[in-house]
């Protein structure tokens, strides 16, 4: 799995000048949502095996302003999603809360010389990230290109939805319909965030299918054949419409809806969800209103690619976060994202009258423990509330009467902080991502910060989110009983309700955790033939570094993002790998086979990727996260 039979011995050498070398090493920043940190990059010596690099656009000097790319249907046109700021964590972090986000115009008419020759702004205080696309609709009502945007709030003025735009003239970008959606949850009757979209055109009618991020009913189907009056057809909760699709024996409890496409398969449309821990899933949505489980995927126990890095059989991690089918329809291909490469944490009370063990996870984007100098988080915690900017003041350690004294050597000063506000009355102010709340205890002074879900239902894992992170500060999350259990303040089980836990500034017992190094996120290759409502996993790729402990930090992001599968050439695939660069796979029998691909020599930082044909040219469009538009061509196809 993962490493075997990569590469041909014309290129190995070219492969192996892959380096470690700190290029821009700093503290750590990311943007929401599950997309990590930028600590330096892996520096690499350009192309190589069968990828040529054409040209390249560059569209700003800003560090992790692009997200991702679309391409025309001719593929003459390129889109690029600007984020808008590095962060959305609001001024007082280095947020923004201007109009500066939208989608980049660039003319690749000429694939060695690409032009930027518009902007298509969003909203104020709303931003684009992967949910970027153009798909020609011809229906009774509409007949053009569409560019279809997802929106995600990023300040007090934001929106959600989507947004639809004609680019039949791409120089001239018609508004059609903007933040639709699913309007259930916001009191203003806003519509709910969207991480992601997919648009279709079946003749008659067109749909478009989002990733809501605000419901567990977060499957939204849309009826887009008049662009300009989307409407409503459908809301899908898949694990609880079809519980056999989830894991949860093994510990993969955060089941929800990252990304999707949707595609015509033996004269059936078929939707392609990767649903994060719930696995890779397929609904027939001939009738998208009422659409019908075909199957689903399960990981593998123990998971492959960890056993791979860390020589010991670990239990899979899940995270789902996009796929596509070859162009034979024989297999899919699904990427893994995961920026936590010391995934697996031990995480104890140590003090006590419930002194044990308690389930914890990393949150992305936060510092590993294992760069404290004794490779061991410990010391007393103390509540510091929800830690948002607009949420009661975090104390500082000196505040706390005797708290700094009662430090033995080598423990560290630690906040509890729970994820949210949500539904707490006591607590009016907005949520926050947990990079804002990690920003707001370092300002007090804090060495680590201890996150904990929110409390729910008898199912309470330790999820805390990610993102937004400015600050180079450990992180770990928790559940909510081991929150109750940490200050001694119960109920010590669900049911909870507010008002909820101890007043902030409370000292509460030691903790002591630590974590071991399990590796980045990778590549699955799936049968497309189900067996019993299943799909077997054939193999799994990883970048070699992502195995290695020497490069779990100071190298950037070696988790890979998204896969486009050739058009036409049901062998390839292309990976667009953050720090890792561009990659290209060709399957061999059943295994994933990198042939080539490209990392810069002062590094790359890719997002996106997109592979069309051109007078019998491959080309592959990357968006560096960094700097823009990367052209590629592959050689060697075919």
């Amino acid at each position: 799995m993962g490493r075997k039979g990569r590469l041909s011995s014309a290129f190995v050498a070219a492969a192996l000048l892959l380096g470690g070398q700190l290029w821009a090493a700093g503290s750590v920043s990311s943007h929401p949502g599950q997309h990590g940190p930028t600590e330096g990059h892996l520096t690499g010596s350009g192309a190589f095996g069968t990828i040529d690099l054409l040209s390249v656009e560059r569209l700003t000097t800003t560090p992790e302003l692009v997200a991702d790319v679309a391409v025309s249907p001719d593929g003459q046109w390129a889109y690029l999603a600007n984020w808008g700021e590095p962060d959305c964590a609001g001024p007082e972090v280095g947020g923004q809360t201007s109009p500066d986000a939208g989608a980049w115009v660039v003319d690749i008419s000429d694939l060695e010389d690409p032009k930027k020759v518009g902007f298509i702004p969003s909203s104020q205080d709303t931003r684009p990230g992967e949910g970027m696309q153009v798909v020609t609709i011809t229906t009774p009502r509409f007949s053009g290109e569409v560019l279809v945007m997802n929106n995600e709030q990023c300040g007090k003025n934001g929106r959600g939805g989507i947004s639809l735009y004609d680019v039949t003239n791409p120089r001239k970008p018609v508004k059609l319909s903007e933040h639709f959606g699913d309007r259930a949850n916001i009191s203003r009757g806003d519509a709910n965030d969207i991480h992601s979209a997919f648009a279709w055109d079946t003749g008659d009618k067109a749909y478009v299918v989002m990733v809501d991020n605000f419901e567990t009913t977060d499957v939204d189907i849309l009826d887009i054949t008049n662009p300009k009056r989307p409407r409503l057809v459908r809301e899908l909760d898949l694990d609880s419409m079809f519980p056999g699709v989830t894991q949860v024996q093994l510990g993969l409890v955060q089941i929800n809806l990252h990304d999707v496409v949707v595609k015509k398969i033996d004269g059936r449309w078929v939707m392609l969800l990767s649903y994060w821990d719930g696995g890779y899933i397929q609904l027939d949505v001939d009738d998208p209103a009422n659409p019908t489980l075909i199957g689903d995927t399960d990981f593998t126990n123990p998971d492959p690619e960890l056993l791979e890095s860390t020589g010991t059989a670990l239990l899979p991690e899940g995270n789902g976060h996009q796929a596509e089918f070859t162009a034979d329809n024989q297999y899919f291909i699904g990427t893994d994202e995961d920026f936590a490469p010391y995934g697996a944490t031990d995480f104890g009370i140590s003090s006590g009258a419930f002194a044990g063990d308690y389930p914890s996870v990393p949150v992305p984007g936060s510092a590993p423990i294992v760069v404290l100098p004794d490779e061991r988080l410990n010391g007393p915690v103390v509540y510091g509330g929800y830690g948002c900017p607009d949420s009661a003041p975090i104390p500082s350690p000196s505040s706390i009467p005797g708290y700094e004294t009662s430090l033995a050597a080598g423990e560290e000063s630690i906040v509890v902080l729970q994820r949210g506000p949500t539904g707490d009355p006591s607590a009016p102010g907005a949520a926050c991502f947990p990079g804002e709340k990690a920003h707001q205890a370092v300002q007090a002074g804090w060495d680590a910060v201890v996150f904990v879900q929110r409390h729910g239902g008898t199912e309470n894992p330790p999820f805390c989110g990610s993102g937004a992170f400015v600050d180079a500060v450990v992180g770990v999350c928790t559940n909510h009983e081991a929150y109750h259990k940490m200050f001694n303040t119960g109920p010590f089980a669900p049911p909870w309700t507010y008002p909820d836990g101890p007043p902030i500034g409370t000292v509460g017992e030691r903790i002591d955790a630590t974590a071991a190094f399990d590796g980045w996120g990778y590549v699955h290759l799936f049968s497309n033939t189900a067996t019993d409502g299943k799909f077997a996993e054939l193999d799994t790729y990883a970048i070699d570094e992502a195995h290695e402990e020497a490069y779990a930090t100071g190298h950037g992001d070696l988790s890979v993002h998204e896969v486009a599968t050739h058009p036409d050439d049901p062998a390839r695939s292309y990976l667009s790998y953050y720090a890792g660069g561009l990659r290209a796979l060709e399957i061999q029998g059943t295994e994933l086979v990198e042939v080539g691909g490209y990392l810069d020599e002062s590094g790359n930082n890719f997002w996106g990727v997109e592979v069309f044909v051109r007078d019998g040219r491959t080309i592959i469009l990357g968006s560096d996260r960094d700097s823009g538009l990367w052209i590629f061509e592959d050689t060697g196809q075919g």
